[in-house]
């Protein structure tokens, strides 16, 4: 049996790649987005309620994965990358059918020319992610602390301690005070939980890394178990 579906809108996302994302919706508060969604999806009608709720599901296109031939099997980046399980007994991208799902914060809904953008935080969600639907967070029937989290079972730890060189320093320092502030809480949350893939570990050989995060492409430095970022710079205006 077949289904077809269609795009409600439009994620954007501070994740503009895949690498640096965070495993897990709510791993990094700081991380924003908007939703902006699609005619005639923008109605007024389409959205009332909504704003009693704090979180929302947003499910979506993993549309930057690699859909090759079905994988039954994956490497969760939690047990290391060295050991595969079930498809489906994982949060993996790779999929029968592209589709995510993630809990994230509703932080307003703005009504603007003509159209709806939802404020979002929290996400876990590469930017221009389509997405499908979004259905209200509902704490009595969607939390249920008795669970059994399988091969996760608490949220991971912040395992890496960041700093930021001088020049860093400098540049968020010519930010205003709430960008700076937003700026420093994002790359913090990010780098403190690794972003590498798993089997790097902290005594692996590739010391240097880079990504873009919001508009500025951000450069970080391993030593041990500290991640120096090393710049933090427009695009537009880095050196090759």
């Amino acid at each position: 049996m077949e289904f077809s579906y269609h795009a409600i809108g439009i994620l954007h996302s501070c994740f503009k790649e895949k690498f640096g994302i965070p495993r897990q919706a709510g791993l990094v508060p700081d991380a924003r987005g908007t939703l902006e969604l699609y005619p005639p999806f923008n109605r007024r009608e389409y959205l009332e309620g909504l704003e009693g709720f704090s979180h929302l599901w947003l499910q979506y296109v993993f549309h930057a994965a690699s859909m090759g031939r079905d994988k039954s099997t994956v490497r969760p980046p939690r047990l290391g990358g060295n050991r595969r399980l079930g498809v489906f007994g994982t949060r993996s991208n790779f999929r029968p059918n592209p589709i995510g799902l993630s809990l994230v914060r509703l932080e307003g809904i703005a009504h603007e020319n003509g159209g709806v953008r939802l404020n979002l935080a929290g996400i876990d969600i590469l930017d221009q992610t389509p997405v499908l639907d979004i259905k209200p967070y509902v704490p009595y029937a969607d939390c249920r602390p008795e669970a059994v989290g399988g091969f996760a079972p608490h949220p991971p730890k912040a395992v890496l301690q960041v700093r930021f060189a001088p020049r860093v320093r400098a540049t968020l320092q010519g930010m205003p005070p709430l960008v700076r502030r937003q700026w420093a809480r994002l790359l913090v949350q990010v780098l403190r939980l690794d972003p590498r893939p798993a089997y790097y570990g902290t005594q692996g050989k590739k010391k240097k890394f880079g990504f873009q995060l919001l508009d500025r492409n951000v450069r970080w430095r391993m030593a041990g178990a500290t991640a120096t970022v090393t710049r933090l710079e427009d695009p537009r205006s880095s050196a090759p």
